[in-house]
C-alpha cells in the first residue's frame, strides 16, 4: 500500500524588519505554506534601513496584507478563513488578541530578539547594549495576551563584543534566528516539541525608547557613556548633548579600557583623534562625531570648542 503523503503544514505570519524577512524564508525552506503574510507600511518618519517583508512575500506569491490593527474583526475573519495550523510573529510591532491567538490549529509563536525571560517587550538589543551584557540572542515562545510570556520552546545566543553597535548585533540575530527556526519548527510541526514555563518574575520587562532617550548624561562611566552611544548609533537616531549653544552627536565609539588624560570630564583632540574623558577616571575613542549637524573634524573642534571641551556633569539629563 502506497503511504499517504502529509500535507505540509500551513501558517500565517506576522513580520517586519529583517529579522521578519530571514525568518519568512526560513519558513519556506522549510515546506510550511505560507498562506497569508501581515505587516506594516513602512513609516515616513523612520529611517527604513531593513529589507522589506511585504516585498520579500509578494516575490515568493504569498498574499500580503498591511492593516493598521491586525486584531481588527475583519483582520481575524481573514486569517481564520485560511485555516492555518500555525501563526508566526516574527518582529511585528503590535500584540495579537486572545482571540487571534486562538485561530491556528497548533498554535501560535513569536520569535523575540532576547534571552527570555530577560528583555520582555520593545528593543530588547538596544537595552541589552545599554546594561553591558556580554550575551544577546532569539527566544522562540508561544504567544499569550501578555508580552513574551508564553511557554518559552527553545532559544540561541550570541556573543555582544564590547564594541557592538546594536546594528552589528542584529547581523548575528538574522543568522541565528534562520538557524533556530530550522532546527524547531520541524518539532513544532510534528507536535513533539514542549515548551517550558518561563519564570517571569527572574527576567526583566522594557518599553521602547525614543531619539530624546539618546541623552548623554556625563555623570556616568566612561562605559556607560559608551553603552548608550553604541546602542542607538546609526542607523538609529544616535546619542547626543548640548553645550554652550551647540548639538553635539556622538555617532560611534571606541573603548580600550584606557585612563583619562584629564582630571575633568572633557573632549579633546589626541595625535588627531577625538577622546571623552568620563568622571570615572577614564576614556573613550569617539569615531565619529556631528557638531550642529555637520560632520565634525579637527578645524571644525577648534573653531567651536578651542583645543578642548569642558563637560559639566551637574547638568544631568
Amino acid at each position: 500500500m502506497t503511504p499517504v503523503k502529509q500535507a505540509p503544514a500551513s501558517a500565517v505570519v506576522f513580520a517586519y524588519h529583517d529579522i521578519g524577512v530571514r525568518c519568512l524564508e526560513a519558513l519556506l525552506e522549510l515546506g510550511v505554506e505560507v498562506r497569508l503574510v501581515v505587516t506594516h507600511l513602512d513609516s515616513e518618519s523612520e529611517q527604513i534601513w531593513f529589507e522589506s517583508v511585504s516585498e520579500h512575500a509578494k516575490r515568493n506569491g504569498i498574499p500580503v496584507i498591511t492593516p493598521g490593527s491586525p486584531n481588527a474583526q475583519a483582520v481575524i475573519q481573514q486569517v481564520e478563513a485560511y485555516a492555518p495550523d500555525f501563526i508566526f510573529s516574527f518582529y511585528y510591532r503590535q500584540m495579537l488578541s486572545a482571540e487571534l491567538l486562538a485561530v491556528p490549529a497548533i498554535g501560535a509563536f513569536n520569535l523575540h530578539g532576547s534571552l527570555l525571560p530577560k528583555y520582555r517587550g520593545r528593543v530588547p538589543v538596544n537595552w541589552a547594549i545599554i546594561h553591558g551584557e556580554e550575551f544577546c540572542g532569539v527566544s522562540l515562545h508561544q504567544m499569550v495576551s501578555k508580552p513574551d510570556a508564553g511557554d518559552l520552546f527553545a532559544q540561541k545566543a550570541v556573543p555582544i563584543l564590547s564594541n557592538d553597535t546594536a546594528f552589528d548585533v542584529f547581523q548575528k540575530l538574522k543568522c541565528v534566528a534562520e538557524l533556530l527556526l530550522t532546527v524547531v519548527v520541524p518539532g513544532l510541526m510534528s507536535r513533539q516539541l514542549t515548551g517550558e514555563t518561563m519564570d517571569l518574575d527572574s527576567g526583566s520587562y522594557f518599553g521602547g525608547r525614543k531619539p530624546e532617550d539618546g541623552l548623554i548624561n556625563w555623570e556616568w562611566s566612561a562605559h556607560d557613556i559608551h553603552n548608550l552611544i553604541r546602542a542607538v548609533a546609526p542607523p538609529f537616531p544616535g546619542a547626543f548633548f548640548e553645550m554652550g549653544g551647540h548639538r553635539v552627536d556622538i555617532l560611534l565609539s571606541h573603548i580600550r579600557g584606557e585612563k583619562s588624560c584629564f582630571a575633568e570630564p572633557c573632549i579633546y583632540l589626541e595625535d588627531g583623534q577625538f577622546y571623552a574623558d568620563c568622571t570615572d577616571g577614564y576614556r573613550f575613542m569617539i569615531v565619529e562625531m556631528n557638531i550642529d549637524g555637520q560632520k565634525a573634524d579637527q578645524v571644525m573642534f577648534r573653531r567651536v570648542f578651542g583645543s578642548r571641551l569642558r563637560l559639566n556633569p551637574a547638568n544631568k539629563p
